[in-house]
């Protein structure tokens, strides 16, 4: 049996435990109580409440609308449904960038009012300042670099990062700050895989990828595109290991059907 098997709750060191052991780990997002039940159900070790909520919850085109209340609210959703899996929350964009004390006062919301484990956050040099601020408060801190999607006005497209050879050395460079700083974990997010296997054998702490190829201590996906949810996002590195918009779908126009119809209910439906 292995140690994220016999673990009765998923917890920062519970990760580093598995990539000394060569255990990879497996990360989802969710954003309300009943998707988050079943995964932890599922034994994920790893949820996240992503900003993508932004995207696949309310519709949005990039994830920087969402609010710290809307985070919060999500956040607050899952961890009701959680008893074993580490949940870590995204820090929403304008709650940390360019202002450590601000960054600080947006985790502890995020510990205090939902209940997760831990926070998320963008970028590398550039906010370590905030990274070591909500870590001195005993906050633990997973990073985030290579496409980093509340930046994306900044790069103006969602293409593969650090294939070049200078932002590819900072990067690594990043990797290696966030590690130094107290970061427990880091998201590589659409980079080349030898880049991301790179990282995962200089750092000790582990090395989550999407998009980053298989060297990596683990994968996160979006839930609704792992399912099929979504229809509108194929990249290269998604896998929809199911088609629930046209099962969905399907289910609703017989239900529909069987109403028009008077099928639904029938004598056994009925009190």
């Amino acid at each position: 049996m292995s140690v994220h098997q016999k673990v009765k709750r998923v917890t920062t060191h519970v990760l580093h435990e598995m990539k000394l052991r060569g255990i990879k780990i497996a990360m989802l997002t969710a954003y309300d109580y009943s998707m988050a039940r079943i995964l932890d159900h599922a034994e994920i070790d790893v949820i996240l409440v992503g900003d993508s909520a932004s995207n696949v919850m309310a519709g949005n085109e990039t994830t920087l609308p969402i609010t710290m209340d809307e985070m919060i609210y999500h956040a607050k959703s899952v961890v009701r449904g959680v008893s074993r899996a580490l949940v870590v929350v995204d820090l929403p964009f304008g709650s940390y960038q360019g202002n450590s004390k601000e960054a600080l006062t947006s985790s502890i919301r995020i510990m205090k009012e939902t209940g997760s484990q831990a926070v998320k956050i963008e970028g590398g040099q550039e906010i370590i300042e905030s990274v070591e601020r909500i870590l001195s408060a005993g906050i633990p801190v997973m990073g985030h670099l290579g496409l980093t999607p509340q930046s994306i006005h900044k790069f103006g497209t969602y293409v593969v990062r650090a294939r070049e050879e200078e932002e590819a050395n900072k990067l690594i460079k990043d990797a290696h700050i966030l590690q130094d700083a107290g970061c427990f974990a880091i998201v590589l997010e659409k980079i080349p895989a030898k880049l991301a296997e790179r990282v995962a054998k200089e750092l000790t702490i582990p090395i989550i990828g999407i998009g980053a190829g298989s060297g990596v201590d683990g994968q996160v996906l979006v839930l609704h595109d792992l399912l099929g949810i979504t229809q509108e996002f194929s990249p290269r590195f998604l896998r929809r290991y199911h088609n629930l918009f046209e099962e969905i779908k399907g289910s609703v126009k017989s239900y529909i059907s069987d109403v028009k119809s008077l099928n639904f209910p029938n004598e056994k439906e009925q009190y």
